[in-house]
């Protein structure tokens, strides 16, 4: 490869892989700190996520619209991008150098991959399992749903808990593994919390969608677009074959096998159904029970896409599959860097820092990667970029604003901690998270108003055991007591 690259000359001072929030960012940031330097973004599909309306809620929170952009938007602005519509075929690090689907090699003197995650699907090859993933998924899944009066969700996360509120007209058995609904982002006040909306009439949603629809890829591990995020369900009619909705929810459970309706007549399943009649598959769990339904709909989160970056290379891997990279953004390989959903932060953390592959980490990733692949190319140090400080999030699920903050859910606390709650039914839910009198972490749902007092409770480590239980008091306004 390295022969062919000289020949070829196709070498870029900066080469970022993948067309997602974190690629983009950090490219962007390059080109605008090094505007005579050779840059190539590589990229399989047309379009790129491109981070607009960013607005800096507080210190750590955020928020941004993603929007999906044709790239001569990013060639229009940047003189010294080029823009590379390929998927990678192959990677060698000794030599500084990527191939291409298309047969072309490409040299880089510092390389960042940003090419995300892709589904986590429990079973491939049944054409009654769909995995919402990219448009075109999304869509194929508008038009089962239509068809359908009852469907099995498999999983718990921000997909799941979206879906599972989005769609009418159709019955919905939801199978999790967790004792409560949301786990990832939840504990069971919360969930508790967030169960009557199941069954209410979905509200026309006062704010434009955040994050819009996302195009198919052509990747060298086969057809997927980018993660979909929150809003993935905009612009598109999620209505079944029925007027009524009803959601069933089976808590600590996981599929074990997978029937259609013929093999459920000469099965030992069959005296065991919750219901007679015929439907097309049926789904087994492993806490005893059997449903027959239209569509059996996986959204069992991602795993890193590091295909096929690894082979011939000697990356070292996380746990979860993940790039490994330090607080510089630095993989294992020399002068080759990773952000976003592909790899996997294994720094020393801040206590009140944990990693989730959520869009605003993507950007965070992708921002940082890009000021310390400049600051190595001119030989200077760098500090790890204050985002990290904090864990922050803001989203929104069942229509609610949902604001997450440092150890939210007491990640890695143990026994040693106090939660403080305050709920009103249907208008908030207020969880703080105490370790030794201090605030560590908090949950809040609804127009809460609390999340800039609470980021600056959290980040000052104040004592708040004089307060007690007033800390929540609504009869105490708590942003002008701290103010």
């Amino acid at each position: 490869l390295y022969f062919n690259v000289m020949e070829n000359k196709n070498t870029f001072k900066f080469v970022v892989v993948g067309g997602g929030i974190a690629g983009v960012t950090c490219v962007e940031q390059l080109a605008s700190q090094f505007p005579s330097a050779d840059l190539a973004l590589i990229t399989a599909g047309p379009h790129i996520k491109a981070v607009t309306n960013f607005k800096q809620v507080s210190k750590t929170l955020e928020e941004f619209s993603v929007e999906e952009r044709p790239f001569t938007l990013l060639e229009e602005k940047y003189s010294n991008l080029t823009f590379i519509l390929s998927a990678v075929k192959a990677l060698d690090a000794k030599s500084h150098c990527l191939e291409t689907t298309d047969g072309k090699v490409y040299g880089y003197e510092k390389l960042c991959i940003c090419s995300g995650a892709r589904p986590k699907l429990f079973t491939e090859d049944n054409p009654y399992v769909l995995g919402i993933r990219d448009t075109d998924s999304a869509q194929d899944f508008q038009k089962r749903l239509s068809q359908a009066k009852r469907i099995v969700l498999i999983g718990n996360g921000g997909i799941a808990l979206e879906l599972v509120h989005e769609v009418r007209g159709c019955e919905v058995i939801w199978a999790i593994k967790d004792k409560a609904i949301g786990n990832t982002f939840f504990d069971a006040g919360a969930a508790q919390f967030l169960i009557p909306s199941l069954e209410t009439p979905k509200a026309q949603k006062p704010f434009p969608c955040k994050r819009p629809r996302y195009t198919v890829e052509e990747t060298a591990g086969g057809t997927h677009g980018s993660a979909l995020g929150p809003d993935w369900h905009e612009g598109i009619v999620l209505q079944g074959a029925e007027q009524g909705h009803r959601v069933v929810v089976e808590y600590q459970c996981e599929v074990e096998k997978i029937f259609t309706s013929t093999d459920v007549l000469v099965s030992e399943i069959a005296p065991n159904l919750e219901t007679v009649g015929s439907w097309p598959v049926y789904i087994k769990l492993n806490n005893d029970k059997t449903y027959g339904c239209d569509l059996i709909v996986s959204a069992t989160g991602v795993v890193p896409n590091t295909d096929p970056f690894l082979h011939g290379n000697d990356f070292v891997l996380a746990n979860d599959g993940g790039l490994q990279v330090d607080e510089q953004m630095r993989t294992s390989e020399l002068d080759i860097y990773a952000a976003g959903d592909v790899c996997t932060a294994c720094w020393k953390h801040s206590p009140l820092w944990q990693q989730m592959r959520l869009w605003t980490q993507a950007r965070q990733m992708g921002w940082h990667a890009a000021r310390c692949m400049a600051a190595h190319a001119l030989s200077e140090s760098i500090e790890l970029d204050f985002c990290f400080e904090l864990f922050s999030h803001i989203t929104k699920f069942f229509n609610y604003k949902v604001v997450l903050l440092g150890k939210f859910n007491a990640q890695g606390l143990g026994p040693n901690h106090e939660l403080l709650v305050r709920c009103t039914k249907g208008q908030e839910y207020v969880k703080v998270v105490l370790s030794e009198g201090r605030m560590v972490g908090a949950v809040l749902i609804g127009e809460t108003d609390l999340e800039e007092t609470f980021e600056n409770l959290i980040l000052n480590q104040m004592d708040l055991t004089p307060y007690g239980e007033d800390l929540l008091n609504p009869n105490i306004d708590i942003e002008d007591y701290f103010d």
